[in-house]
């Protein structure tokens, strides 16, 4: 299985990008999106440094609760 982490695109220099999530910054690679380059204030989903897809941000925010919610321990309200 892969994890993918989304994170927003803050900066763009050609195909690298400053993207942060959660207070953390990375450089990360826009290699793959050739097809679909994403530009500044943009989600992107992240895998071993590459982004692998552009997301829309209530797509990131969605999964973001969820992996608060896996990495807290926290059961979902409804178990």
């Amino acid at each position: 299985m892969c994890l993918a982490i989304p994170m927003q695109v803050v900066e763009i220099d050609g195909f690298n990008a400053r993207c942060a999530a959660k207070g953390i910054e990375r450089e990360v690679s826009l290699f793959m999106l050739q097809d679909e380059p994403p530009t500044v204030g943009d989600h992107v989903l992240v895998h071993v440094g590459y982004a692998i897809q552009v997301i829309t941000e209530q797509h990131a925010r969605s999964s973001w609760e969820l992996l608060d919610e896996v990495l807290g321990g926290e059961r979902p309200a409804d178990a």
